[in-house]
């Protein structure tokens, strides 16, 4: 079996082909200063709105990669409070929604501060306020002290993806890790977000949540690249889409003599996507708030500015009757005279034929 990375001498002497990472870095800093620009000549209500989306994002698609389903609006609600933002729409969080955004809050807003075992230790508590992952009890808030592989397959027919360094060694990578993330390594700082995640993943140091913090210490060292706490950009949403690549190369990766290009290719290419992906969500937020502008003295209730929010931000699915009770919390009735109040005032207009094919869109959008 091949060698893995970490068994060869001095293998955090990572190197790369520079012809063929260069140019693509040069691209990727150059759309995030492009964007950084656009969001910097917003007001300040809709960076807040652009920062809301693009963190909600982030936090529900870093667990879906791990196989988790958070609820967004849990996620939204959670993100505004800690945020000090005032949105239509709140409900409460559970324990779990809250520890992993609180976790990503305090990478991005706090990217300054020192990545230290204290406070890894923390972000991996709040990730299992439990003690537990599923079913089994873990380590928590401390690094594993038992071997660590990736596997998967049915019982009795395992097949073994990775295994990682031996647990007695946790303390000495990890240190070795911190000294190099927090000091003046000379590198690129986008270069060393995707590099730190991979140095991070391949000692996994955690029985669980390994993925996860690496996702938030990647978002930690982009804000630093970006010298903004503000985020406007998702990488784990660009991930999820590209999951099944993300695993082979990380398998290829981790088998290296201790050259990483396609690691650092792979994962520029993901940013880049990231950041395009962002020049859409920014148009949608600015034809949010041209909405809004356009109706700032509509006489609207907080049912209707609930549902209206949703549709703006891109309601998947028919909306009906049933389903804006469902999302105004209110009887059918109350929804019914909500929609004809609306398609009266202009603001939506109906399709189908009536009975219950009838649904609902905005108008002219």
């Amino acid at each position: 079996m091949a060698r893995y990375i970490y068994q060869y001498p001095d293998w955090t002497y990572f190197t790369w082909q520079e012809d063929a990472v260069g140019p693509l870095l040069g691209g990727v800093r150059h759309l995030q200063g492009r964007i950084m620009g656009r969001m910097s000549a917003l007001g300040f209500a809709l960076q807040a709105e652009a920062v809301l989306v693009t963190l909600t994002l982030d936090v529900v698609r870093s667990s879906e990669i791990e196989g988790e389903r958070l609820n967004y609006e849990q996620v939204r609600s959670s993100i505004a409070r800690r945020l000090g933002m005032n949105v239509a729409g709140m409900v409460p969080s559970d324990r779990y929604t809250e520890g992993v955004v609180e976790m990503t809050l305090d990478a991005t807003q706090n990217h300054l501060m020192p990545l230290t075992e204290d406070r890894l230790f923390g972000w991996h508590a709040a990730l299992f306020p439990t003690g537990r992952s599923g079913l089994y009890a873990i380590e928590v808030g401390r690094y594993r002290t038992g071997e660590m592989q990736v596997v998967s397959g049915a019982m009795g027919k395992e097949r073994v993806h990775y295994e990682a360094p031996a647990a007695h060694t946790m303390k000495a990578e990890m240190d070795a890790f911190l000294a190099w993330f927090n000091g003046d390594s000379g590198i690129d700082p986008v270069l060393k977000a995707v590099i730190a995640h991979f140095w991070f993943i391949i000692i996994h140091p955690f029985d669980d949540g390994n993925g996860r913090i690496a996702r938030a210490i990647t978002d930690m060292q982009l804000a630093r690249s970006d010298g903004s706490a503000q985020r406007f950009y998702s990488m784990s949403s660009r991930i999820l889409v590209e999951r099944k690549r993300y695993y082979e190369v990380l398998q290829q990766a981790q088998h290296s003599s201790g050259d990483i290009t396609e690691w650092l290719l792979w994962s520029l290419h993901c940013l880049k996507s990231a950041l395009l992906t962002t020049e859409s969500t920014l148009q949608v937020i600015l034809r949010k708030a041209e909405f809004w502008q356009k109706h700032s003295d509509t006489p609207l209730n907080d049912r209707q500015r609930v549902v209206l929010n949703k549709l703006l931000d891109g309601f998947e699915g028919k909306l009906r009757s049933s389903k804006w009770a469902k999302l105004a919390k209110c009887s059918s009735d109350t929804a019914l005279r909500d929609i004809k109040d609306l398609v009266g005032r202009g603001i939506l207009r109906q399709e189908g034929m009536g009975g219950r094919s009838t649904s609902y869109v905005l108008a002219g959008w």
